[in-house]
C-alpha cells in the first residue's frame, strides 16, 4: 500500500485520481492548495505526490519547486512527483521542476494508473500520448526543397 498526496482545486481531478488509487488500495491524502502540500509532507512523507499544474495561487510548478528546495536543504526526504499537465507545452515545466513523471489531460484511468505504478516503482514516466506523429521516410517536396 502506497501513501499518496493528491493536490488539485478541481474536485473532478481529485475524484479521478482517487478512483485510480483506491482500486489499488492505496492511502490517499487530498489537499486543495499547493501551500498545503509541504505541511502534509512534513507531517508524514508520502511515497508519491500527484500535482495538478493549475492549482489556485500556488500551482503545481511552485509546489514541486518548494518540495525540491526543502529536500536540497535537508529538511525533508525526496518525494517523487507526478504532474497532471494541461497541454504538451507544459512538459518543459515538468522537466524544469525535476518531476519524475507527467500525464497530459484529459486523464484516463489506464494511462494514469500506469504512470502512478511506474513512478511508485522508482522509474520515470513520460506521457507520449499527445506527441506529434511523425512519418518515417517522408521526403519534403516543393520549390523550396528542389
Amino acid at each position: 500500500m502506497a501513501d499518496v498526496i493528491v493536490c488539485s482545486d478541481a474536485r473532478w481531478i481529485l475524484d479521478e485520481v482517487t478512483a485510480v488509487l483506491d482500486a489499488a488500495e492505496n492511502q490517499v491524502r487530498e489537499v486543495t492548495t499547493g501551500a498545503m502540500v509541504l505541511p502534509a509532507v512534513q507531517a508524514r512523507k508520502p511515497d508519491l505526490a500527484v500535482l495538478d499544474l493549475q492549482i489556485g495561487n500556488m500551482g503545481g510548478m511552485a509546489t514541486c519547486m518548494d518540495l525540491r528546495l526543502e529536500e536540497s536543504g535537508g529538511r525533508i526526504g525526496h518525494v517523487p512527483v507526478l504532474f497532471l499537465l494541461d497541454r504538451r507545452a507544459d512538459v518543459f515545466l515538468a522537466r524544469r521542476a525535476e518531476a519524475e513523471g507527467w500525464v497530459i489531460k484529459p486523464l484516463d484511468p489506464i494511462r494514469l494508473g500506469k504512470a502512478i505504478r511506474t513512478v511508485l516503482a522508482g522509474e520515470r514516466y513520460e506521457d507520449t500520448a499527445y506527441r506529434p506523429l511523425t512519418v518515417a521516410g517522408l521526403v519534403a517536396t516543393g520549390p523550396e526543397h528542389d
